[in-house]
This record gives C-alpha cells, structure tokens and sequence, in this order.
C-alpha cells in the first residue's frame, strides 16, 4: 500500500516520461499497481491508470498545444479510426487464445524495439519526402518558427490508427507506445510531431474510457488513488513536454525502444507464467 505522497511522486514519474515519448505511461503504471494493489480487481486498477493517463495525456497536450507541434488535421483522423478499434479490441478478447496472443504480441514489441534502436539515423525531420502522388501532404510550422514538411499514406495511417486501437484495448497497454515509432517510421511523421499529436489522440481515447468507468463505477473505489497520480502527473507533463524541446529526437525515439523491449518482456513473461487453457 502506498501512502499518497509517493502516489503522487509516482504520478509525477510516470507523467514526464509518459510524456517525453508521447506514450501516456500506462505500460509503467500498470505494472506497479498490480504489485502495490494486489488485493484490487484488475478492473479497478485499468480504471485507475486509465484515469490517470488520461490527466497525463490532456495536461501534455496543453503544453504541445502551446508548442504549435499538434497536427490536429491527422490527429482527428487517426482518433476516428482509433475509437471504433479500441472498441473492438474490447469485445474481441473474450474469443482470442490470450497466452497465444501474447506471446506472438511480445515477439513482435521486441523486435521493433530492436528495429527502431538500431535503425540508421534519418534525415532531417523538416524535410521529410514527399513523393507519392496518392500521400497526404502535410505543413506545419511550430512556436520556434520551424518549418515541418512531411507527407504520408494517409490509408496506412487510419489502417495503423485502427490497429493501435485494437491492439491496445485488447492487450490493455497504452497505444502511444506503438501508434509513436509507426508514426514516424511508416508515416514519416517529424519525431516531435510524432510524440506530440500521438498524446493528443490519447488524451482524447482514455477520456471516452475514463467516462465508461465513472458510469459503470469500477473507478469509484479508487478514485483517491487516482485523483493523487493524476497530480502528479499533470505536473510531469508539463515537465516532459519541455524536456521533449531539448532533446533530441533520436533519443526519444530510443527510448521508446527501451519502454518498448520492457513491455514486449513483460507481456511474454506473463504469457509463459499463465496457465494454458
């Protein structure tokens, strides 16, 4: 059990890193909730870290909003794919082998970790190609008056939006920890842009979530656990975002291989652990 200073300072954590790549942080939390909480159902602990990313995502957002890095046109786009795919992740699981899933899931974490950490660097994020008769051409210009040039597939990105949105309701892991790396190695999203507009499609994802739980109550009982990650957390956004101003891209995209590799472990291990049913 953990006192409500060290959920805040946890909130705070997970909240800048979430951030800083543009993932939300549930792939973090979630973990350490199921350890600190094991007398909780796992309904209420989703509810909970949904809640909270959903503080992270939104307070994240505000301050990418100020950036001028959110390209709202793709973002709309890719929620109104994400949505239907989150809930069709939701009402598929209870007919898919889970451990079978898992498994090929995790392989497939830790090989695009592997592809995105050891990829040869790109060129420069403001002049992305643009080739393509059939790409969806896109300019955007930031609070630092940096020009942002880039074009992509725009069927691949709601095809890929729609995935993310399966993927991510069914094995319950946040979807900015994929929709990110996709977006700028499939779509040729500037990595900033990328982390940016990837946590204002989530904000907008877990708020529908966020609502179904204070409906159906499974976020009641842990709406004190949640309301104190959740301080912490808008207070890392803001930090995370600015730390995503001063670092460059490349790291933040090795990062997300990292919290990628550790995710892909983690899902494989429970999936050797559970029973085979």
């Amino acid at each position: 059990m953990m006192t409500y200073f060290l959920l805040v300072a946890l909130g705070f954590a997970v909240g800048t890193f979430g951030t800083l790549i543009g993932a939300g942080g549930g792939f973090i939390l979630m973990p350490i909730l199921l350890l600190s909480y094991p007398q909780r159902s796992a309904d209420e602990l989703t509810a909970i870290s949904l809640a909270m990313i959903c503080c992270n995502a939104t307070s994240g957002s505000i301050s990418y909003a100020r950036m001028k890095r959110i390209d709202y046109t793709s973002g709309v786009l890719f929620l109104m794919a994400g949505i239907p795919g989150a809930v069709l992740g939701a009402m598929t699981v209870a007919y898919i082998p889970r451990q079978a899933f898992n498994l090929v899931f995790g392989l497939v974490l830790i090989a695009g970790s592997l592809f995105i950490f050891f990829r040869p660097p790109r060129e420069s994020e403001s002049s992305m190609s643009t080739h393509g008769g059939t790409r969806f051409r896109r300019t955007l210009i930031d609070a630092q008056v940096t020009r942002h040039k880039f074009a992509y597939n725009l069927p691949v990105g709601i095809v890929l939006s729609l995935f993310v949105g399966f993927a991510s309701s069914l094995l319950g892991i946040g979807g900015g920890i994929i929709h990110v790396p996709a977006m700028v190695h499939l779509l040729d999203f500037p990595v900033h842009l990328a982390t940016a507009t990837s946590h204002f499609v989530l904000a907008a994802m877990t708020l529908a979530g966020t609502i179904v739980h204070l409906v159906d109550g499974s976020l009641r009982a842990g709406l004190a656990i949640a309301g104190c990650l959740a301080v912490g957390a808008v207070a890392g956004a803001q930090l995370g975002a600015r730390l995503s101003h001063r670092i460059h891209g490349r790291w933040i995209l090795r990062a997300l291989a990292v919290a990628l590799a550790l995710v892909g472990m983690r899902i494989l291990i429970a999936a050797v652990r559970s029973p085979v049913r």
